[in-house]
């Protein structure tokens, strides 16, 4: 297990094909020299981009809480960085919650943050997120493939 103090970076991806369609959530989990620290890919079943994309941060905050501990991530500053600008300015309050199942997500992603440190979210360019992407999209890869099986 590598030691993380100070910082952690997370690049978090959501995606479906046919939007509402087969969905799929990536999470990256970085040290403060942007060394991975942790791989996640989750299969979601049906739904839409955006909700997959606040599963994605919903799933990227149980983990970390797992992973190092409700008091010592008190104490930790977390950078949040997704591709989706929905998402990043409805976390900042620069957006508007309109849809009923993107404001549930919300609550719940909402509701985990609280037990956090300091956390920042940060939008970036899909380039840049194209480790998350790939993870999305190699769990849909196989999941279409397993499909096409039956």
């Amino acid at each position: 297990m590598g030691k993380i103090m100070g910082k952690i970076i997370i690049n978090i991806d959501g995606g479906s094909r046919g939007n509402p369609g087969p969905a799929a959530l990536g999470v990256l989990i970085y040290d403060q020299k942007r060394n991975v620290f942790k791989k996640y890919s989750q299969y979601l079943g049906e739904t839409t981009n955006n909700e997959a994309e606040y599963q994605a941060l919903i799933f990227a905050f149980k983990k970390i809480k797992a992973l190092f501990g409700k008091e010592k991530i008190k104490r930790m500053e977390v950078e949040i960085k997704s591709d989706s600008e929905l998402l990043i300015k409805q976390m900042r309050g620069e957006y508007k919650i309109l849809e009923p199942k993107i404001q549930q997500l919300f609550l719940k992603a909402w509701n985990l943050k609280i037990d956090l440190g300091e956390i920042n979210f940060i939008l970036i360019p899909r380039e840049e997120n194209k480790e998350a992407d790939k993870l999305v999209n190699e769990i849909l890869d196989s999941q279409a493939k397993s499909q096409k099986l039956f």
